[in-house]
């Protein structure tokens, strides 16, 4: 008898676990792992670790889409790997993959290849952005934050005080900013 196991990531603390939580339980998991964790990685993940560990022969990993699990396709494989020498199976209930059959397993693989290819051009288009914002120069967006501590200042307090540890106090700093902006 098969058991249904789910896993549910979301990339950042901000964003909320309900939709996949739901969607897995509506497929009859049985017990779910998740986390807020990014999915560029698999170390970190201290959930889909767990969930590695605890599936049995026999027992299905449910999950919403392809990309809760992985965002390369070499992640993925992997993950899979493990999981079929384990004789667990994966069901991804967005795509309808079903790794069980092998027509599931010859989707499962064409999509993430898909997977990867979007994350890669996502990316590009991303630094392609960033590069010309920084072209701009003065005008990008790109030029870091404005400085929080005025070195006058600092360096004003240390000649009044003659004491870099005095100075960081009156000022609220660390010493380590006052020796680094004195030096």
């Amino acid at each position: 008898m098969s058991v249904k196991i789910g896993y549910a990531r979301v990339s950042s603390r901000t964003q909320s676990l309900d939709v996949q939580l739901s969607a897995l339980e509506q497929a009859g998991c049985t017990k779910v792992f998740s986390e807020k964790f990014t999915g560029t990685t698999t170390q970190g993940r201290d959930q889909l670790e767990a969930l590695l560990d605890y599936v049995r022969e026999g027992d299905v990993v449910v999950i919403t889409k392809l990309d809760r699990m992985a965002r390369s396709l070499t992640d993925l494989l992997k993950i899979t790997g493990k999981l079929e020498s384990k004789g667990v199976q994966l069901k991804v209930l967005d795509q309808s993959i079903d790794t069980t059959t092998p027509e599931g397993k010859m989707t499962y693989h064409i999509l993430g290849a898909v997977s990867e290819f979007e994350t890669s051009l996502r990316k590009a288009r991303q630094r392609a952005g960033i590069d010309a914002a920084l072209a701009k120069g003065e005008d990008s967006p790109f030029k870091g934050r404005p400085p929080s501590i005025d070195v006058d200042k600092v360096r004003e307090t240390v000649a009044r005080l003659g004491n870099k540890t005095h100075a960081a106090r009156e000022l609220g700093i660390s010493r380590q900013s006052v020796y680094r902006l004195t030096a």
